[in-house]
């Protein structure tokens, strides 16, 4: 599997899609700064990162994996060769997961080198755990996005992937339901983590969202989603040999 997901990394060399990986989170970076320097840049940095910038950009990283291949060549460049083509979806899903653990590792990074310049409302163990949580609760997307973008466009796509994480953070993620709607488990772990909502002001002290003990249900249901949606995705990819 090595050899597969190196093979689609190379594919979005010096691509928009690989720049996004910084890009992205050194814009969010900047806008924190522009807009809310101080006590509160870390904790909006975090906010603007799962509500508005991370969605975006994972579908336009993960429509860069995907039109490499399908936009003009229809994948045909790929069907004649004597490859197995659920290792080629499996690769993309892969390189995908990477892009994505890179680009919250840059945020990460930029969230830490801040504290020597703005004062620090975050330990080094609550940036760390948040950041980890945002890359494991937004892995399922990844499966979901190719797919999406393979099958109705990129347009489509990241409507549909940005709306749904929008809607479902502000319908549900405050709500008990929050857990029926996987796009907005980012953001009910993110209150019990970093204390903040996901309108950006910061939790009353003792109130239930700040009860850390979604964080675990939160990941099995996210990580079982990763795992179903990417074998469900693999075998509709895997039909295309018949075509």
């Amino acid at each position: 599997m090595q050899a597969y997901i190196r093979a689609e990394t190379l594919k979005v060399k010096r691509t928009f899609a690989k720049k996004l990986i910084w890009v992205a989170p050194v814009l969010t970076l900047l806008l924190c700064t522009a807009l809310m320097a101080g006590s509160y840049l870390q904790s909006a940095t975090y906010n603007w990162w799962y509500s508005m910038l991370l969605p975006g950009a994972l579908t336009l990283m993960c429509a860069g994996l995907v039109q490499k291949d399908g936009k003009k060549l229809k994948y045909r460049a790929i069907l004649g060769l004597p490859i197995h083509l659920e290792k080629v979806w499996l690769g993309k899903i892969g390189a995908g997961s990477l892009m994505l653990l890179a680009s919250t590792i840059v945020l990460f990074i930029g969230v830490t080198l801040s504290c020597f310049v703005f004062p620090a409302v975050l330990t080094l163990p609550e940036s760390a755990a948040a950041s980890l949580l945002l890359f494991l609760t937004f892995l399922w997307q990844i499966p979901l996005c190719l797919f999406l973008v393979d099958r109705i466009g990129m347009f489509a796509a990241l409507i549909i992937n940005v709306l749904g994480n929008v809607a479902c953070m502000i319908l549900f993620s405050t709500t008990s339901l929050w857990w029926v709607a996987p796009y907005a488990i980012p953001a009910r772990l993110m209150c019990a983590v970093i204390g903040v909502l996901p309108n950006g002001l910061q939790v009353p002290d003792g109130d239930v969202l700040l009860d850390k003990g979604v964080i675990v249900p939160g990941l099995i249901i996210t990580l079982g989603l990763f795992i179903l949606l990417s074998a469900l995705t693999m075998l509709t990819f895997r039909n295309r040999e018949a075509k």
